[in-house]
């Protein structure tokens, strides 16, 4: 029987800096100034003062890793449990298509935790981040659909990827590596059931994931042993967590197929399974120079996953749960122009005319967009208007993706737009945050950053 888990352990355990595309390196890059921006702007944003507090009652009150948040120093473990969550809050974080894994939230809050604590070099991170998406997007795409129905991928996927960004940081070799897989992935949870509660556990998970990455790899270190196919063994992850998982996508072109690269940046502050259907929409109104109070109804056409995770929340009490919300992110765009954070402090459930237009919002599954989920996340709209008009629109690539990326000059926009959101830093620390995720290849060790 073939060892898939093995055969990844040894590519990640192999992988060194020289061997990385500089597309690769630059797009980690961009990836990393993403996230940061992301974890500021969770700055004060409920639940996060919660997992600040909870650091501060069980956490050390001094060590090397930083949490960003409230720029407390404290362990590697309770830092990245901190920045992990709050960098999944606003939901900007970035996305993996087809493993539909968010894999920076996980990832960056073990990377800079552990390179701060050990003193690493900002290629090292780099590498570091590199071998954490590639596993966790393999991973993710080995369990498959079935799996993200009842698990959120950033929760299970995730805690092996933050695992494996650690192992990378601590120099782990192969065996060890097949180990903090096995101790990973016997922690692996995060259940999609919170959505219909407006409850907090979306944060949790990516805290947990993250903190649970350093314990795995921490641990393994030390000599602490874990399943040797956790991944695809009879009592495994797929075992239990998946009824199609495909162990082949475990080592799909290791080390020809950069993952990384393949990654999608967030335009809109809301969940990613809203922005084709909204892309198609602001083109549509576009077009055909409609108001909001032109069109009498929306039907938007999704894939299968869409109507799960987007599905049971019919009346969003919370802004968190508004994003989640597929009539409540095309009512921001139909009323605002955008759904942006600042659009959904401010409008998503106060303002009646966005209400009105999320009640005239409905999903339908659609044969063609679900067969090219998840590779493609296709945008289809079909909109009523009053005066009896019937209007469609497509959209192939939504903003962010790789096909239709943001910029350098748009990602430091969003940069800036998303500290001013939170006041996390001041207008020089943004600048130098900046300067110090595009010199990061060359930078000998990384400490704190504000």
């Amino acid at each position: 029987m073939r060892d898939y888990t093995r055969e990844l352990a040894t590519f990640l355990a192999e992988l060194r800096f020289e061997q990385l595309p500089d597309t690769a390196v630059e797009r980690c890059q961009a990836l990393y100034l993403d996230w940061l921006g992301s974890a500021l702007a969770g700055k004060d944003h409920p639940p996060i003062p919660l997992f600040e507090r909870y650091s501060e009652m069980m956490g050390p009150g001094d060590g090397g890793s930083q949490q960003l948040t409230d720029r407390r120093m404290t362990s590697p473990h309770f830092a990245a449990l901190v920045n992990a969550a709050a960098s999944h809050v606003v939901e900007q974080d970035d996305l993996h298509n087809s493993s539909v894994l968010h894999p920076a939230t996980v990832v960056f809050p073990a990377a800079l935790a552990t390179a701060q604590d050990q003193g690493s070099s900002g290629q090292a991170l780099i590498t570091a981040a590199v071998a954490g998406y590639e596993a966790g997007i393999r991973i993710g795409e080995f369990l498959g659909r079935s799996h993200y129905r009842i698990f959120h991928t950033t929760g299970t996927a995730g805690t092996l990827a933050a695992a494996v960004t650690v192992g990378k940081l601590l120099a782990l070799d192969t065996d060890g590596f097949v180990n903090l897989l096995g101790s990973a992935g016997t922690q692996a949870a995060g259940l999609w059931e919170f959505l219909r509660d407006a409850a907090d556990s979306k944060q949790l998970h990516t805290a947990k994931a993250a903190a649970d990455g350093l314990l795995a790899a921490y641990m393994t270190q030390s000599g602490l042993t874990g399943a040797r196919h956790v991944l695809e063994g009879p009592q495994g992850m797929a075992a239990g967590m998946s009824t199609n998982a495909d162990p082949a996508r475990l080592v799909d072109r290791l080390g020809e197929r950069w993952a990384l690269e393949e990654t999608s940046f967030k335009f809109h502050a809301s969940c990613r399974h809203t922005h084709p259907a909204a892309d198609a929409l602001l083109a549509l109104m576009q077009r055909e120079s409609l108001g909001h109070g032109d069109i009498e109804t929306v039907t938007a056409r999704v894939h299968q996953a869409a109507l799960d995770v987007l599905g049971p929340v019919t009346d969003p009490r919370t802004i968190h749960q508004a994003k989640f919300s597929m009539g409540s992110v095309l009512g921001l765009i139909a009323v605002h122009g955008d759904a942006s954070l600042a659009s959904f402090r401010d409008h998503a459930l106060q303002d009646e005319a966005v209400s009105a237009f999320r009640r005239r919002v409905n999903m339908t599954l659609d044969a063609e967009v679900d067969a090219a989920y998840p590779r493609r996340w296709l945008g289809r709209i079909e909109v009523v208007t009053r005066d009896g008009r019937q209007l469609s629109a497509a959209i192939d690539e939504p903003k962010g993706d790789p096909g239709n990326t943001l910029s350098r000059e748009e990602l430091e926009d969003k940069f800036r737009r998303l500290v001013a959101f939170s006041g996390a830093a001041s207008a020089s620390e943004v600048e130098r945050s900046i300067a110090h995720a595009w010199s990061l290849p060359d930078m000998p060790r990384i400490g704190p950053l504000l």
